[in-house]
């Protein structure tokens, strides 16, 4: 099994799943473009990949008429529940809070087109790597996860094997030093879980991560990692007993990160975990300035 791991002195701070994403809203879902900035199609052009599809956007009409028919669809399951509950049969339903939102940030890009990469010519969106693409890389044979250190933003990928999930050999891909990104914007649009990340030169990509904040956690600027000889008594205490507690033979150094509203995120990976689907496993809690656990009921958005 070949795991990617830091160089020495690097710090290893997240390991996720990530793809290009893919449309959702009804006249571009389940497709995607990679585009220049007077939105040609580019796919062609990028050195290296195999041919694709090429998608075409639905017309208004068929989109009315698809809309028409899944109004129909869910009109029928409305009132198929409403008639098992009043047969007395035991229906529920769940409701979770998540991330997603109806509305678009950027009708262009998430509406009426839907391009992953968006690059001139001899810009760094230019040279992802296609295994990224579900399209010319299905998630049932091979996967991609991304890896964020304290030095890079890398992309490594492996052969997928359902019958043996926990095998991985990691092959790199790509790879940035963190001064070649600009910022990374959550992309809210319908799940919720697509994330754009924009390169120094103005390129960018969308990126679809199952773990988004995970993610996105430490591709903030600027990283501020504190280091364990700098907290408190207190601070160091609670860090300590916590990788103490945790009875994992596999933690790392714990990685310690100070949020914007004072708190302090505590976490360590477990090296040898690595999952397929979810990406490197890691344990981690919060803190306050005194060096008191906080309650997950008094976590803020920036500690998550």
């Amino acid at each position: 099994m070949a795991i990617w791991q830091p160089e020495p002195g690097e710090t290893l701070l997240t390991r996720a799943y990530v793809t290009f994403a893919t449309g959702a809203a009804m006249r571009v879902r389940g497709m995607r473009w990679f585009r220049d900035p007077q939105r040609n199609d580019i796919q062609g052009e990028l050195p290296g990949w195999p041919q694709g599809p090429v998608h075409t956007a639905r017309s208004t009409g068929d989109t009315v008429a698809r809309n028409t028919l899944k109004g129909a669809a869910m009109a029928v399951g409305v009132a198929i529940m409403a008639v098992l509950s009043s047969a007395g049969g035991n229906v529920s339903g769940s409701s979770v809070h998540g991330s997603g939102s109806d509305t678009p940030d950027d009708p262009d890009d998430e509406v009426y087109d839907f391009p992953v990469m968006w690059a001139a010519p001899g810009t760094v969106a230019r040279t992802l790597p296609w295994q990224l693409d579900p399209a010319r890389s299905p998630e049932k044979h091979y996967r991609t996860h991304a890896i964020v250190t304290d030095r890079r933003l890398v992309i490594v990928g492996f052969p997928y094997s359902k019958k043996n999930d926990d095998l991985i050999e990691d092959e790199v891909l790509w790879e940035i030093p963190r001064s070649g990104i600009r910022h990374v914007e959550a992309k809210p649009f319908k799940d919720g879980n697509d994330v754009k990340v924009v390169f120094t030169d103005g390129s960018w990509c969308r990126l679809h991560a199952i773990t988004r904040e995970k993610f996105m956690r430490y591709l903030h600027q600027p990283l501020d990692l504190i280091p364990l000889e700098a907290l408190t008594p207190g601070q160091r205490n609670t860090v300590e007993n916590f990788v103490a507690s945790s009875n994992a033979p596999d933690a790392g150094t714990p990685v310690i990160s100070r949020r914007p509203c004072g708190h302090y995120r505590i976490e360590f990976m477990r090296s040898s975990r690595v999952d397929s689907f979810f990406g490197l496993s890691e344990n981690s809690m919060l803190m306050d300035a005194e060096g008191a656990e906080v309650s997950i009921t008094d976590y803020h958005p920036d500690d998550l």
